[in-house]
């Protein structure tokens, strides 16, 4: 039986109506908060509490790889407790939620999300637990947490352009978007899907803004390879299946040039898509004091070098050192991230973006 797909508007509407959603607003709906709640450390009570529940679930649209980088380091620093990863693309994971909740399951405890628009929804749905890691307090900028602390940016990384260096040379590489409408890129390019990306649809959105729709109405018409992950673009590239990638995450780039792949990221003139992944844990969790091991243990330097080291990715702790020769997040040109802008448009990007690129 074919699994139904859940909107934004969705969810939201079945948080509030139908006698199973009427539940779930009555015993999560969230009372106005004045400031978040004070900061938490990591204390030897919190860890033996985790310890009796034995494990966090980890509903996460980051890279498997590094994920589960992530899972070992806290299992063997917190005594064994193991951390289930459930990986899929953003929007797969907030169909899901929004499957689980409207049938009354609470099987994740934490939540990462490449769509910050995701955790703002549910945040209006009120079932996200208000909670302030210690170092999120300490070194993360006012715009990189929410001030209800109901989440913060656990990782952030851009969508740029990028070429293979063995079909592109560096002068004949575009310099920016529009660049990839000249014809000389029919058939050579390859580009994410929005519908299944929270990276891509965050992206798009930024796109749409400071570009504008016609930028991708003339796109479609370059013969575009169309795959759905952000992580996928850059592997075909790798591959040589297509020349440039329009669009995907910035730290496969990253990690593949690095392990010797022929491949280079382009900082477009427009500026950059920056996209921020936050992490929440939800007031239902199974597991709640392994959430709040997880989540606090996800901010600390120790964590968010593996997010930099490991995943190619970029750090909002600004007491964290980004990995040398690599480029400087300070010396990009960014399109600036708002979540609430794109949570309003998610729908109608998805639906457009579907309609001109006939996928």
């Amino acid at each position: 039986m074919k699994r139904q797909k859940f909107s934004r508007r969705d969810i939201l509407r079945y948080s509030l109506r139908g006698s199973a959603a009427l539940t779930l607003a009555t015993v999560y709906a969230a009372p106005a908060r004045a400031a978040a709640p004070p900061p938490e450390a990591i204390t030897p009570q919190l860890i033996e509490a985790a310890k009796k529940e034995g494990k966090v679930v980890w509903y996460t649209s980051i890279d498997l790889s590094v994920s589960e980088k992530i899972a070992a380091s806290f299992k063997d620093k917190f005594g064994g407790i193991e951390v289930r990863v459930e990986r899929t693309g953003a929007e797969r994971v907030f169909q899901r939620i929004g499957q689980e909740y409207a049938s009354n399951v609470h099987a994740v405890d934490v939540v990462n999300s490449s769509d910050a628009a995701h955790l703002l929804a549910w945040k209006k749905q009120g079932i996200l637990l208000p909670y302030v890691p210690e170092d999120v307090a300490r070194h993360y900028r006012p715009e990189h947490r929410d001030a209800d602390g109901t989440y913060a940016g656990f990782r952030a990384t851009l969508s740029p352009i990028a070429y293979n260096t063995r079909l592109v040379k560096a002068e004949d590489a575009p310099k920016s978007f529009k660049d990839l409408l000249d014809p000389k890129w029919k058939g050579k390019i390859v580009k994410a899907h929005p519908g299944y990306s929270g990276t891509i649809l965050t992206a798009t959105f930024e796109m749409v803004r400071d570009i504008g729709w016609e930028y991708y109405e003339n796109l479609a018409k370059q013969g575009i390879m169309q795959v759905q992950s952000a992580t996928d673009p850059p592997k075909k590239l790798a591959l040589g299946e297509r020349s440039v990638m329009a669009d995907g995450a910035e730290y496969n780039i990253l990690l593949l040039k690095e392990a010797g792949q022929p491949v280079e990221a382009v900082y477009p003139t427009e500026g950059t898509p920056f996209v921020v992944g936050p992490n929440g844990i939800f007031k239902a969790a199974p597991n709640p004091n392994a959430a709040k091991l997880f989540q606090n243990y996800c901010f600390t330097p120790e964590a968010q070098t593996m997010v930099i080291e490991a995943g190619g990715l970029r750090s909002l702790h600004v007491q964290v050192k980004e990995k040398p020769g690599r480029k400087p997040l300070a010396d990009i040109k960014l399109m600036k991230e708002d979540a609430e802008g794109a949570e309003k448009q998610s729908e109608e990007i998805k639906a457009r973006y579907q309609k001109i690129f006939r996928v």
